[in-house]
């Protein structure tokens, strides 16, 4: 391997690592891929991702490969009693949702990595090597040095990047580096993962997502992709792990509702689901992102979503640092608006975790009677606001994503922006701003839009504003009511002091 200092070097070549490397692909940087494992891990693992994961997906340049993997869910997450009354619903699922997409998909992991990678053969500039494993890391004062071996000739050798990013997964190296301590956010509890492919059709098997809510036994049930299917089995006291994963075991848990004449068994393991979250994501040119800054228990089938929504956050803001449009303290934006943002997720999943995993008959009772008080409770999808970072307004729905509409002329809004950031508004406002304003704009490459198209004006008239500016993750910057306030807002833009540069 060559001693070029890349820009970025991403240890971790999951889904978050993938990720990340397209959308610094797209923005021309030099990154640098190490994967210790050689092949793509062939079993399920993570199984669904939400609207705004579909749109990052979008973003880079992979919506319809990522489609043709995955399927819409459309008929949402039903928490169900040990009889079978549903108890809560989970809201907001549409095949049409506010990202310009439908709201959940579930899909297989490993054709899902299978697609990023695939991705990456769009960039010269971004190389890969897998069967190579990171050793050690030093921040040095220009770039980082990564020790690495390459594990097919047992090769030792250094490389250097100007920042690196641990998606490496709960047993992160370089958060051991960073020496960040977890945050216990309250939840440990060891489950069965069994998954299953159907030899015929089983039509008694719900077509949606079941959380079953018995205190006798907690499970969940999903409908994954094709003929793939998942049991998620709570242990109880007394179970024992060796005998839990033996066939006979598995398949007297679930036959109530299939037989091994049915499905064959593809995966059985135990997870202990943890709720915990890194304080400290970012150290000099070192940062975590997905599993190894924050774990969620999958009770809202986010932890994959949280990883996405990281290296959103983290790309666009290392590619303003990187080619000197932004000062490098933009980059400590990240855990302070991100942070917040998962914790709320996180919270949401262990409440959920809380209702599914009673496991006190009489408990079980009371929380029944209480729901079935009224109707099934339909709770909404939390959609959070970022913590404090390049925001400027008090209210919602600043610091949140702005939905993504049909324009007139048929394409999705984001077609248009690409990776920039974005204003839209009224002819007037975006007429009437100041000229320091408009060189920012002209600076940064703001993608400027009139409000001329009826979704993008409804929603103007909607918040009682006149022009919204956007960042390239598609979240709010700012609200304007007039060309001042588009001013203020534009100020924020990281290019104050690197106008020179043609940023």
């Amino acid at each position: 391997m060559n001693q070029t200092v890349f820009d970025v070097a991403i240890i971790g070549y999951g889904p978050a690592g993938a990720t990340l490397a397209n959308l610094l692909g797209q923005y021309g940087l030099s990154v640098l891929v190490l994967e210790r494992e050689g092949e793509i891990y062939p079993l399920p693992r993570a199984i669904h991702f939400d609207g705004e994961t579909m749109r990052v997906f979008e973003t880079a340049g992979l919506r319809p490969q990522v489609e043709s993997i995955s399927r819409p869910g459309l008929k949402g997450m039903y928490f169900n009693n040990a009889t079978g009354e549903t108890l809560l619903i989970r809201a907001g699922t549409q095949e049409r949702g506010p990202h310009g997409c439908a709201t959940n998909h579930y899909f297989h992991q490993p054709e899902l990595e299978a697609v990023l990678r695939s991705g990456l053969q769009r960039y010269p500039q971004v190389q890969v090597r897998i069967r190579h494993e990171v050793t050690a890391i030093k921040d040095g004062a220009d770039a980082a040095t990564l020790q690495v071996t390459d594990l097919q000739t047992q090769q030792n050798h250094a490389v250097q990047a100007r920042y690196v990013i641990g998606c490496d997964g709960a047993r992160s190296l370089v958060r051991k580096v960073l020496g960040t301590r977890m945050r216990d956010l309250g939840l440990h509890q060891p489950w069965l993962v069994f998954d299953v492919r159907l030899k015929t059709n089983v039509p008694t098997l719900p077509d949606h997502t079941v959380q079953h809510c018995d205190p006798a036994r907690p499970m969940t049930y999903c409908n994954v992709t094709g003929n793939r299917r998942r049991w998620e089995i709570m242990l109880m006291p007394g179970d024992q792990e060796d005998q839990m994963v033996q066939p006979e075991t598995l398949w007297k848990l679930v036959s109530k509702w299939i037989t091994p004449e049915q499905a064959d068994i593809e995966r059985a393991v135990i997870y202990t689901f943890h709720s915990v979250i890194a304080e400290g994501w970012r150290q000099g040119r070192l940062m975590l992102a997905g599993d190894a800054a924050h774990q969620t228990p999958p009770f809202l089938g986010q932890g994959m979503c949280a990883a996405i929504r990281d290296v959103s956050n983290l790309a666009w803001k290392l590619d303003a640092v990187l080619r000197g449009c932004a000062d490098d303290a933009l980059l400590d934006t990240y855990e302070s608006e991100r942070s917040p943002h998962v914790q709320a997720f996180i919270d949401l999943a262990v409440k959920l975790g809380d209702i599914i995993q009673t496991t006190d008959p009489q408990a079980a009772r009371e929380r029944d009677a209480k729901f079935k008080a009224g109707q099934p409770e339909i709770f909404q999808f939390p959609t959070p606001r970022l913590g404090p970072g390049i925001w400027l307004g008090e209210q919602a729905p600043v610091a949140q994503v702005f939905p993504q509409p049909t324009l007139a002329n048929g394409h999705l809004l984001d077609t248009l922006l690409g990776l920039n950031f974005a204003v839209l508004g009224e002819d007037s406002v975006l007429a009437q701003v100041s000229e320091d304003t408009r060189e920012r704009w002209l600076a940064q490459g703001v993608v400027t839009v009139a409000a001329r198209d009826p979704e993008v004006k409804a929603w103007l008239d909607q918040q009682g504003v006149r022009a919204v500016l956007l960042r390239p993750d598609r979240y709010i910057l700012g609200l304007a009511q007039n060309s001042a306030d588009l001013d203020r807002i534009s100020a924020l833009l990281p290019v104050a002091g690197a106008l020179a540069h043609g940023c």
